[in-house]
Formats: structure tokens, C-alpha cells, sequence
């Protein structure tokens, strides 16, 4: 009996050495440890209406609206998803406040132009100072308005269904097209006609 309670006790004692060890390097320096997204990313509509979007930060040598590194643990204010985990498919926002909202895909973004209210107070689409996408040969920023998008391809996005793979010119996105199928599209042609049926596939119906 002596010998099961000195065992638990010394079980406890190793649990709490653990558990400070742990708190030790959450505060250590004042800085948090490195935040690690899940295994299992899957699309989940956020419970709350609105998301706020993440301010501009002018010690980061960045202008207001250049493009910028996704934040690790940024989520997609359309979907939750984690931006950050999909970098030939990630799009962004940038307000004219400096502020900016980051998506897993294309078709977030154009979701969110749609209709903003229903996930950010704060901004409307005409607040929209620069708006960028990844191309999705490379990942490298592309300004979105100046981007062509390819519809009804073959690709599945980061939510498993149809999206709106980017390119930076028409020849790369015929090039794609060739392989993969779809159409190709500007900016300005990508209208709430054409990216609804792609928002209602990727969420499975669940934002309406």
C-alpha cells in the first residue's frame, strides 16, 4: 500500500514538473511558443458573425498596402480555415486603414467581397486598398486585379471543391487550362454569378 501511494505521488510530482515546463516556455521572454495548426485542417464556418482583421504593423518595414507574410496563425475570417498552410492557393486584403483580412483561396476572398458585413463590421469591399492572390505555380503574390483566374478546372482547392486558381498572365493559365481544363477569367469578370455556385460547393451549402 505504501509502495502504490509513493507511486502516485511521484507520478503527480512528474506531471506538475511537466506542466511547469511548459508554462515556463509559454512565458518566457514575454513571448508565447511557436503556434503549430492541427494535422487535420478541415473547413469550419466560424460560430461568430464577425472576425477582426489583423492590424498593420508599421515596425515591419512594410508600406500600408504591400503585400505581407500570412501569420501562422491567421484564420480565414470566411471559413476558419488556416491561410498560411496553403500558399499556392492564399489570397489577401488589405484595407485602407493598414488592416488586412487573409484567406485559404480565392473563392474566400470574393465571398467575402460579396457580402463583408457577414464577417467584418468594420470594412466594406470599398475599403479595399490592395488585394492580392498566390499564383498557383509558385506562390508568389500576384495583385489580384491584375490576376487570371481559371474557373471549372479540374483542381480541387483548399476546402476540397471547385476554386479559382490564379496565374499572373494568360499563358500560364492556358498552359493549365490545357492540363486541367476551365476557363479563363479577369478579375472584373468574376462576378457574384460566377464565384456563388463556387462558394455554395466549397461549403457545402453551410453559408447560407
Amino acid at each position: 500500500m505504501i509502495s502504490a501511494h509513493r507511486l502516485l505521488l511521484g507520478s503527480a510530482t512528474l506531471c506538475m514538473m511537466a506542466a511547469g515546463t511548459l508554462f515556463w516556455q509559454y512565458t518566457a521572454n514575454g513571448r508565447s511558443v511557436e503556434f503549430v495548426p492541427p494535422d487535420e485542417d478541415i473547413c469550419i464556418v466560424p460560430p461568430a458573425r464577425v472576425s477582426p482583421a489583423h492590424p498593420y504593423d508599421p515596425a515591419s518595414g512594410l508600406g500600408m498596402y504591400d503585400v505581407r507574410p500570412i501569420p501562422v496563425d491567421a484564420r480565414c475570417p470566411v471559413c476558419g480555415m488556416y491561410p498560411a498552410r496553403f500558399p499556392k492557393w492564399a489570397s489577401q486584403i488589405i484595407f485602407t486603414d493598414g488592416s488586412a483580412h487573409f484567406f485559404d483561396s480565392p473563392v474566400d476572398l470574393f465571398t467575402f467581397l460579396d457580402e463583408p458585413v457577414r464577417f467584418d463590421t468594420h470594412h466594406t469591399a470599398e475599403d479595399a486598398a490592395a488585394m492580392y492572390v498566390a499564383d498557383h505555380r509558385d506562390g508568389t503574390w500576384l495583385d489580384a486585379r491584375q490576376a487570371v483566374f481559371v474557373i471549372g478546372s479540374r483542381i480541387r482547392g483548399p476546402m476540397r471543391g471547385p476554386d479559382l486558381p490564379a496565374f499572373a498572365d494568360h499563358a500560364a493559365a492556358e498552359a493549365f487550362i490545357a492540363e486541367y481544363g476551365g476557363r479563363a477569367l479577369a478579375f472584373g469578370e468574376l462576378g457574384h454569378s460566377a464565384t456563388s455556385g463556387l462558394r455554395d460547393a466549397a461549403h457545402a451549402g453551410h453559408m447560407h
